[in-house]
C-alpha cells in the first residue's frame, strides 16, 4: 500500500433544526395556546484513531465529509430529531492542524481516542418557548444555527522510540533490517529509501523498541533538493536519534563535512529536533582493517568536537550491533517519553460558536422573566384582576 502521511479534508457539522410555530387545535379545546417544538441539534463530527490504519491514503480521494442536518421542530411540542454524528478513522501517531488558523487541534495518539473536529449547529427554539403571561399566542421562533465548517491539515507522525538520520547509503536501511523483522529495499545506489518504515527490535520477552528509518538527508534538504526534510517530523516523537556515519563513503566525500552537513539541516528543521539525544554510530567497519577503522572513527569523533560514546559496527554483518541496541534499551529506561505526546500538551477545548446562542434569542423576545407555566383556564378568561384590601 502506498504510504502517505499528509492529507487535506474539509469537515462540515450539521446544520441545527429550526424551531416551529404552531398552536394547539383540538375539539372543545378553543384557545389551546402555542405547541411548536425545538429543531433537534445538528450531528457533530469526530476523528478516532485506528491502529489498524497506517496511512491517510483514503483521504486523498474522499475530501469532504459532512454530518447529518438537524430536523426541524413539530407541533405537539415534538423536538426534531438529532443529526447523526460522523467519524472519520485515522492512524494513531496523526496530528490536526486547522488550516486557516494555523492551530493544532490535537494529536491521535492511542488507539479508539476520539477527538470532535467540528460540533454540530445549536437546535432552533419553537414557539411554546416564547410564552409568556404577556404574550399568550407567541409566533417567535428561532432558526437553527449553521454546523461549524473547518479546512484539516491531517498529518501523520510515526510513533517510534529510535529514528535513524544519515546521508543516503549511509546503512540506515541495512540496519533496520539486521535488528528487526522489517524488510526496507536495499541497493548500492542512492535515495533507495523513500518512505518512512519501521521496525520493532526485541531484546527479550519483555524488553522492545521501535526504530523509525528515513530517507537520507543531503545538503539542502532544507531548501527542497533531494528529498527535502518532509519526513524529519516522524522523527519528532522519537527518545534518542541514532546519526549513522559510513566510514568509507562511495563517492569518496568526507565523512566529517556530511555529519556537519546532517546537524545542519536538523537545525533548518526545528531547534527541538537537534537538541534530542544522540548517538554517533560509525557503520561499515568490516571494509577496512579494524586498526585503521578505530584510528578513522577516533579522528573524526576529534575533528566533530563529540563528548559522548561512539559505536562501530558493521549492519550487514550484524558486527556490534547487539551491544548497541542494549545500550539503547538501558538509555530508554531512564529517558520517559516526551511529555509532549501526554495529555497535558493537548489543547484545553476547541472553542465552538453558539454557546450562548439560546440566552441571547431569549432575552432579545421579551424582557419579562420567564414564565414556564402550562396554558390553563385562567390564562383564557382575558385580563387578569388582582384585588387588594
Amino acid at each position: 500500500m502506498k504510504f502517505v502521511d499528509e492529507a487535506r479534508i474539509l469537515v462540515v457539522a450539521g446544520d441545527g433544526g429550526n424551531g416551529c410555530v404552531s398552536f394547539r387545535r383540538e375539539k372543545y379545546i378553543p384557545k389551546g395556546g402555542p405547541d411548536g417544538g425545538d429543531g433537534g441539534d445538528g450531528g457533530d463530527v469526530y476523528l478516532l484513531a485506528d491502529e489498524n490504519l497506517n496511512t491517510l491514503i483514503d483521504y486523498r480521494f474522499e475530501k469532504s465529509f459532512r454530518a447529518e442536518r438537524g430536523q426541524n421542530g413539530q407541533s405537539r411540542d415534538c423536538t426534531g430529531k438529532r443529526g447523526q454524528d460522523i467519524t472519520i478513522k485515522v492512524p494513531v501517531g496523526t496530528r490536526v492542524r486547522d488550516i486557516a488558523t494555523g492551530e493544532i487541534l490535537g494529536d491521535m495518539l492511542r488507539h479508539e481516542q476520539r477527538f470532535m473536529v467540528a460540533k454540530g449547529g445549536f437546535h432552533g427554539l419553537g414557539n411554546t418557548r416564547f410564552k409568556s403571561s404577556v404574550n399568550r399566542a407567541p409566533r417567535q421562533r428561532t432558526m437553527g444555527t449553521p454546523g461549524e465548517s473547518r479546512e484539516l491539515m491531517l498529518e501523520l507522525m510515526l510513533l517510534a522510540d529510535v529514528g535513524m538520520l544519515g546521508m543516503p547509503n549511509a546503512g540506515k536501511s541495512t540496519f533496520i533490517r539486521a535488528v528487526s523483522a522489517a524488510k526496507p529495499k536495499v541497493a548500492d545506489y542512492p535515495f533507495t529509501t523513500l518512505v518512512p518504515s519501521l521496525g520493532v527490535v526485541r531484546m527479550d520477552s519483555e524488553q522492545s523498541f521501535v526504530v523509525a528509518d528515513i530517507p537520507g538527508l543531503i545538503e539542502g534538504a532544507s531548501e527542497g533538493a533531494g528529498l527535502g526534510i518532509r519526513f524529519l517530523k516522524h522523527l519528532e516523537r522519537c527518545r534518542v536519534l541514532l546519526h549513522l556515519i559510513d566510514l568509507c563513503p562511495i563517492d569518496e566525500s568526507d565523512p566529517v563535512e556530511n555529519a556537519r552537513i546532517i546537524t545542519k539541516e536538523l537545525h533548518n528543521y526545528s531547534e527541538k529536533l537537534a537538541e534530542k539525544p544522540r548517538r554517533l554510530v560509525f557503520n561499515k567497519v568490516d571494509l577496512i582493517d579494524p586498526e585503521e577503522a578505530k584510528l578513522r572513527a577516533k579522528a573524526i569523533a576529534d575533528e566533530l568536537g563529540w563528548e559522548g560514546d561512539y559505536y562501530m559496527i558493521s549492519a550487514v554483518n550484524r558486527q556490534g550491533v547487539k551491544e548497541l541496541c542494549w545500550d539503547i534499551m538501558e538509555f530508554m529506561k531512564t529517558q520517559p517519553r516526551s511529555m509532549e505526546t501526554s495529555e497535558e500538551s493537548q489543547p484545553e477545548k476547541v472553542e465552538f460558536m453558539w454557546d450562548d446562542y439560546h440566552k441571547e434569542q431569549l432575552q432579545q423576545s421579551s424582557d419579562d422573566d420567564w414564565d414556564d407555566d402550562d396554558w390553563d383556564e385562567e390564562d383564557d378568561d382575558g385580563v387578569e384582576f388582582i384585588y387588594k384590601h
